[in-house]
This record gives C-alpha cells, structure tokens and sequence, in this order.
C-alpha cells in the first residue's frame, strides 16, 4: 500500500479554500459581499495578513473582486478544478511576507553600496525607471507602474557592479511577477494614485541620497520604504 507525502500547507491557502467552498455552496452569490477582513480571520481564527494572502489569490484567479472604501465582492462561482488552482497558486509562489522580509534584509545595504560607488551613469540609469514610474502613477497605470519599479530594483542591485550580488538578487526581484504578490500590492500597497505618488517619491528620495553618495540616507529611505509596506501587511 502506498501513502502520499503529508505536507505543511500556508495558513493563507487553507483561508482561501474555505472562502471558496463557502462561494460554491452559494452562501455569498455572485455580486453579494464578502465578510469583513476582520471577521474572516476571527471566523477562522487566523492572522489578517493571512485573509489578505488569500483575498489577494482570488483576486488573482478573477473569482472576487476588491472595490476601494467598500469591500471584496463575488465576480463569479468557481468550479472545484477552479479552487485546486487557486490553493495550488498559493502554494507554489512565496510568501507575501517572506518576500518582504528578504527585500527589507538584502535591498537597504545594496542601496547604500550603490551610493558609494554613485556616478553619472548610474544615477541616469536609475532615474529612467523613476520617472516612468511616476509617469505611470499620474495616468493611474498599475501594471505599467509596477514594471518600471521592478526595473529600478534590478538596475539598482546592477549598479553595484557586483555580478554576484546581481545574481542573487534576480530570483528575489522575480517574485514581484508572482500573481498574489502583485494582487496584493495593488489592493493594499498601492491602491489609489495618492499611495502611488507617495511610494515614488521614496525612490526619488533614495535616488536622491544615492546621486549626493550619502549612503546612510539611502539606506534609512530604502529601509523606510520596506517597514511601511510591512505595517500595511501586518495593520
């Protein structure tokens, strides 16, 4: 007789599945309102960065949609082959907070690094994506936006002119094509324009420190920017 391998499973995946289970069962129909952040996760007895994990993969899967100031809504009833997907998305990206806490430990020191080394070049090559970020955020392009970030954070562990360092980094900078990741800045990071702009002018500011070789500042801002995005997370 054979057995499968028993494996641990994210708290966040087994959120998402009793959320699916409950669309399924018809106990919110398509277009009625899903509880609360809060009152899932005291219904379940989890952590809300946990409901936010799996809110942000039904997003991701298009079966709920998150209107600002209102709440997350049923867009359609999925089937069973439906919610193996979305457990299955959980499963295999990485976490939310494991991504954020890898960024908030690797990318400050890199910050600094580059502005020590800071040149004429290297300031242009990081300021081409700043600015189409902010181009992006003013026409209230997520996607776009996004791009042109993940392109300052690859250019900027390029600016350390260290292979090795830019070799370690990429399979981190990757994570941020990941589908819940992705939902889960746009819906709670960077859910309205203001957010956006805000989130930019903390490139600029670390840029700032970077072009001046004040690597210190660039550090602080690059940390600044990690440990705001964390509070978001964990409120």
């Amino acid at each position: 007789m054979s057995f499968k391998k028993v494996r641990p499973r994210k708290v966040s995946s087994i959120a998402a599945e009793q959320i699916v289970d409950a669309i399924q069962r018809g106990d919110y129909p398509i277009s009625s309102k899903l509880p609360s952040e809060f009152e899932l996760a005291e219904q379940m007895g989890v952590s809300r960065p946990s409901i936010r994990e799996a809110l942000s993969a039904l997003q991701a899967m298009a079966i709920i949609e998150s209107r600002p100031g209102s709440g997350n809504y049923v867009l359609r009833k999925p089937s069973s082959s439906e919610e193996s997907a979305t457990v299955h998305l959980i499963e295999s990206e990485a976490g939310c907070l494991e991504v954020m806490e890898a960024r908030g430990v690797l990318e400050p020191p890199i910050a600094a690094l580059v502005a020590s080394k800071a040149s004429g070049d290297i300031v242009a090559q990081l300021r081409e994506p700043i600015d189409d970020m902010r181009e992006c955020a003013a026409r209230d392009d997520f996607d776009a936006y996004f791009d042109a970030d993940k392109r300052f954070h690859i250019a900027l562990a390029d600016a350390t002119g260290n292979a090795l360092v830019s070799a370690a980094l990429a399979p981190l900078l990757d994570t941020m094509d990941q589908r819940v990741y992705r939902e889960f800045t746009r819906h709670y990071y960077l859910k309205n324009v203001d957010d956006i702009q805000h989130v930019v002018d903390l490139h600029s500011e670390i840029l700032g420190a970077i072009e001046v070789r004040d690597g210190e500042t660039a550090f602080a801002k690059t940390v600044e920017h990690w440990d705001r995005m964390r509070e978001i997370w964990e409120a």
